[in-house]
């Protein structure tokens, strides 16, 4: 095995706000299976009012905390660590993940072996193993509808099926439109030259915007070898908050990329 210094120099980011109830098993998945390379975990908390944060000093002395006085929002939390950054790779890590293998390592090494590939996602698991099949094209309009009324059948389901490539084989690593924010690696020095996260998203589509914008430096990529398990609750299907929300990342997405 490589020593330390001979190791890639990895950092990684869970930005969290209220998640005492997850935070130690995402947190102890990462540490127990990451070897292959040197990371440098930070979480980013958005304000909590529960014991997230006492619960991160209790259980993990060797992560790097930082507290933010409000909550700012996903993709502003993470940006909050980049001028804290000196690593080749950044990993970006829902609180909501348990890895159950070296992913990312194996993430890093494909990128590593692919220099063009600037942003890369695995595959996505539902805790009993099954695929979770996430956006992997560019959002139109159509492919939102489909995502929020697929229950209902029909052509729903078949946008949806389209929009997250479930109706295809793939088996080999394959360009993609929409990188999942769930768990994503990025090249750090393009994080640093993108500035990040576009702050103007609280919450959803940013990642999809990232991805659009990390396509003009290199190339986005699915990667099925590699997996993570994902506990995915669509907030925004289940209360009217969320679903506000996500209307209006929509649109700003939408006005953003508008005749791009």
């Amino acid at each position: 095995m490589a020593s330390v210094e001979n190791k890639i120099a990895v950092s990684a980011c869970i930005v969290t706000y209220n998640n005492e109830d997850r935070i130690v098993p995402t947190v102890q998945s990462i540490l127990a299976h990451t070897k292959g390379v040197q990371l440098e975990l930070f979480i980013y908390d958005n304000a909590s009012t529960d014991r997230t944060v006492a619960v991160v000093q209790e259980n993990f002395h060797q992560v790097w905390l930082v507290r933010g006085k409000k909550n700012r929002g996903f993709g502003a939390g993470h940006n909050r660590v980049i001028p804290r950054l000196t690593s080749q790779y950044h990993v970006i890590i829902n609180p909501d993940i348990l890895l159950q293998s070296d992913a990312i390592t194996a993430m890093v090494e494909y990128m590593e072996a692919h220099p063009d590939v600037c942003l890369a996602v695995p595959k996505f698991l539902n805790e009993d193993g099954t695929e979770q099949f996430c956006p992997k094209k560019q959002p139109t309009l159509r492919y939102m509808l489909g995502g929020h009324f697929e229950k209902y059948g029909g052509v729903f389901k078949r946008w949806r099926d389209a929009y997250t490539l479930r109706d295809q084989i793939i088996d080999k690593p394959i360009d993609v439109g929409f990188c999942g924010g769930c768990f994503m690696v990025i090249r750090t020095e393009v994080f640093r030259q993108l500035g990040g996260f576009d702050p103007r998203y609280f919450l959803y589509n940013e990642d999809a915007d990232l991805t659009r914008s990390a396509a003009q430096l290199g190339r986005t990529v699915y990667v099925p070898d590699v997996s993570v398990v994902h506990l995915w609750e669509r907030a925004y299907m289940k209360d009217k908050k969320h679903l506000w929300i996500q209307i209006q990342s929509m649109l700003k997405y939408f006005w953003k990329w508008r005749g791009k």
